[in-house]
């Protein structure tokens, strides 16, 4: 006898085909049955008759590392379909997190993870084990962040390194992959990875060469010099024989829209022609979220968040500042980019300065300079502030999830005070509803295949991302037509609409429309 059945769907299996009428078998948390199953004995049977049948998606680009440790958490993944979620991204990793450097690095991941206290960070195998002690909603993996990993074994002051430094990255990173790290992350617009030249980083990473680890990077630039940082990642994945996958792939300002992300992607299809296993990810976003310390060029960024605010005071440090942001070229400058009026503010650390969160930088400060009111923001903050900030087009993106050789993202970060980005609870469900619905831009079959089976092959996870026998029972059924996403910039906390049944490991997380009490899933 089954657990359950799931009949009269339409089955997308995962991998893009044409979807096909079948029931779907459960046993013991997998798969174990495709076909007519009228006739077979099952403990449960769901009517899926009219609804589409696909595998649970993966959201293998999020931040959640400290939030899925808080209680209740999993609403805003399983109501967009989400069933595994992959942590440790942009280099920012929650561990390992060693002293002398742990306030440093904590200072710096807060406005991205929001507040971890009470979860181990000093080892990768202190957080899965504590984390696998505990009742989670999803699937979750980590990543070994090379950002986290190179302040921790030396902090964010040393710019050049001596062999010393590169001994023990060489130990954290080989720990932290021993420990069950699935691939590495680099966050190269972030210190103190941003100080890194290319030669550096080869070596930095030489634990890794000819392995199948995946290295997904947040690129140096993702604007002025998108192109040369995406050759750069080229080399260094050449170099090292590894799978290379660019994070959230995107123009950033208009000068950039509409050749900039399709001459990338060209780059990308003629690396795999050259036998580079080279691929990117995608968030369906116009608008991104991340530190406002991001609006700073990189040789401001040394020492970590408490130098950089120091060092916002000192008069000749801040009027050079000052001049490059008002009038560089030379850095992914945002003020020039995408203007202080489309630069939000989502959170900060002082209370005094709630009053700023919702509104934008140019706004703020009025008819003062927003750069200097910027500069003064992140040094009351000691940097713990976070922007919502718009950067791409419809068009772009729509581009990008057609290639072949794109999957869906969220990069969804969690600061614990302001406001989320509505790509939190939205994401998955924003791709079938704009791409899929609206802009056609995708048939949902391309769409399931690009938020489920292409990124459990990239980080081969066999039994995920595919409806087929021996996988794992991590289903959906769902109306594509009906699904809508209710989060919006304003109330960016509200689940999406249009999932019906969510199976985690066979057993029902979602139910009828309606959450149920099962927290079924598991670290892997």
């Amino acid at each position: 006898m089954l657990d359950c059945i799931i009949g009269g769907g339409t089955v997308y299996d995962g991998r893009g085909g044409t979807p096909h009428g079948m029931d779907v078998g459960v046993l013991n948390g997998r798969i174990a049955a495709l076909g007519a199953l009228s006739d077979t004995p099952a403990k449960e049977r769901i009517d899926a008759s009219g609804k589409a049948v696909c595998p649970g998606f993966l959201d293998l680009h999020r931040h959640a590392d400290a939030a899925i440790f808080r209680d209740g958490y999993g609403d805003c993944d399983l109501f967009q379909g989400i069933t595994t979620i992959g942590n440790g991204n942009c280099g920012l990793s929650i561990a390992p997190q060693l002293k002398p450097f742990a306030d440093a690095i904590a200072a710096y991941l807060h406005p991205v993870t929001g507040d971890f206290a009470g979860v181990p960070t000093e080892s990768l195998a202190a957080y899965r084990a504590a984390l696998s002690a505990r009742p989670t909603a999803v699937h979750s993996l980590m990543l070994a962040g090379g950002g986290t990993i190179r302040a921790s074994a030396m902090g964010f002051g040393k710019v050049r390194l001596d062999e010393e430094d590169y001994a023990n990255i060489h130990r954290l990173l080989e720990q932290t992959l021993a420990e069950g790290a699935r691939g590495v992350s680099l966050g190269l617009g972030y210190a103190p990875e941003c100080f890194y030249t290319t030669d550096e980083l080869i070596r930095a990473l030489e634990p890794i060469r000819g392995t199948n680890t995946v290295l997904a990077v947040h690129t140096r630039s993702e604007a002025m010099r998108l192109l040369d940082s995406i050759d750069e990642m080229l080399t260094v994945a050449k170099a090292l024989r590894v799978p290379l996958q660019i994070s959230h792939l995107k123009a950033t300002g208009k000068v950039k829209w509409r050749w900039a992300a399709q001459e990338a992607l060209r780059k990308l299809e003629r690396a795999r022609e050259d036998g580079i296993d080279a691929g990117c990810d995608v968030y369906c976003y116009t608008k991104g979220s991340t530190q406002l310390l991001h609006v700073l060029p990189p040789w401001f960024l040394q020492g970590g968040p408490s130098a950089v605010a120091q060092r916002a005071k000192e008069q000749q440090s801040r009027r050079a500042v000052l001049e490059q942001i008002r009038n560089g070229r030379d850095f992914d400058n945002y003020a020039y980019l995408v203007g202080w009026e489309n630069i939000t503010i989502s959170s900060v650390k002082n209370p005094a300065d709630e009053w700023t969160v919702g509104k934008t930088v140019a706004a703020c400060a009025g008819y003062g300079d927003p750069a200097e009111f910027a500069l003064d923001l992140l040094s009351r903050n000691n940097c713990e502030v976070t922007m919502i900030d718009a950067l791409t087009c419809e068009e772009d993106i729509a581009d990008i999830l057609q290639s072949p050789v794109s999957y869906v993202i969220s990069d969804a970060t969690f600061p614990t005070t302001g406001t989320l980005h509505p790509r939190v609870y939205g994401a998955f469900a924003n791709v079938t509803e704009t791409y899929v619905n609206r802009r056609r831009a995708l048939s949902f079959a391309e769409a399931v295949k690009k938020m489920a089976y292409l990124p459990a092959e990239r980080y081969g996870l066999k039994s995920k991302g595919r409806i087929a026998v021996g996988a794992d029972a991590d289903l959906l059924v769902c109306r594509p037509d009906a699904i809508r996403v209710r989060a919006t910039y304003e109330n960016p906390r509200q689940t999406a609409e249009g999932m019906d049944d969510v199976l985690i490991a066979g057993r029902a997380a979602i139910q009828n429309g309606k959450r149920t009490d099962v927290f079924a899933g598991t670290v892997l």
